[in-house]
């Protein structure tokens, strides 16, 4: 008989934990847990502290405006939690995230998420506790948990079972050869005068694909050309 699989762990420490009850209680998040996929562990930091206001900031060394993330609460945390995969912490130093993250991570027994707050957060956590550190993009967010919550979302989507259709994953953007997927359509045929194209309603199903791989290309081509670096281009 074979043994039961145990649940991916994500584990996400902040100072707000009650931002992640909502969202990861709806939609895929929510049915992957259900289905014993995954495992939601929502750490404060503050009960990581060891004085009567839960001091988790202090003013930064060298002087300067705002407020630094201690590091004690981070490491204490961590420590607690025992974890055997990666350990994010998510900085706008970081690597930008994309989707070769996503994969890797969700191969992982667990990802523990450290979102911070506040103007920074102290360097040892960056070089001494985590693993990596990630960044959505080249902007600045109030706090890790907008990110963090992004990185569970893709990462949960590609656990087996988490999505009733594995081809609705594999036909994603980014997820094949790094191009942007094609475009989709439903019905109505005709909209307002704008109709579906003729190829996705003839039932050959080598010239959709054809189709669907020649407009993933163009669109990438247009948008993204970056994602095509180094790929030899039929048209050109």
């Amino acid at each position: 008989m074979t043994e039961p699989t145990s649940p991916m762990r994500i584990n996400l420490v902040s100072i707000f934990p009650d931002f992640f009850r909502g969202p990861l209680s709806l939609s895929i998040p929510a049915r992957a847990a259900d289905a014993g996929l995954v495992e939601y562990r929502l750490v404060d930091l503050r009960d990581h502290t060891h004085d009567r206001h839960r001091t988790v900031d202090a003013l930064p060394y060298g002087g300067g405006a705002g407020m630094v993330m201690k590091p004690e609460p981070f490491f204490e945390a961590v420590e607690a939690l025992e974890p055997e995969g990666p350990v994010v912490l998510l900085s706008a130093r970081g690597e930008r995230f994309g989707h070769h993250h996503a994969a890797r991570y969700s191969e992982a027994p667990d990802l523990t998420l450290l979102c911070g707050h506040y103007k920074d957060v102290d360097e040892r956590v960056a070089e001494h506790l985590a693993t990596e550190e990630v960044s959505l993009g080249d902007f600045v967010l109030s706090g890790g948990e907008v990110a963090a919550l992004a990185i569970t979302d893709a990462v949960v989507r590609l656990l087996p079972g988490a999505l009733g259709d594995h081809e609705a994953a594999a036909t994603d953007s980014f997820y094949l050869r790094r191009l942007l997927s094609a475009p989709s359509y439903t019905r109505p045929f005709d909209y307002r005068g704008w109709t579906v194209p003729e190829v996705l309603r003839s039932g050959d199903h080598g010239r959709i694909a054809a189709w669907r791989a020649e407009q993933a290309r163009k669109l990438t081509r247009e948008r993204r050309p970056d994602l095509l670096d180094g790929e030899p281009d039929p048209e050109s």
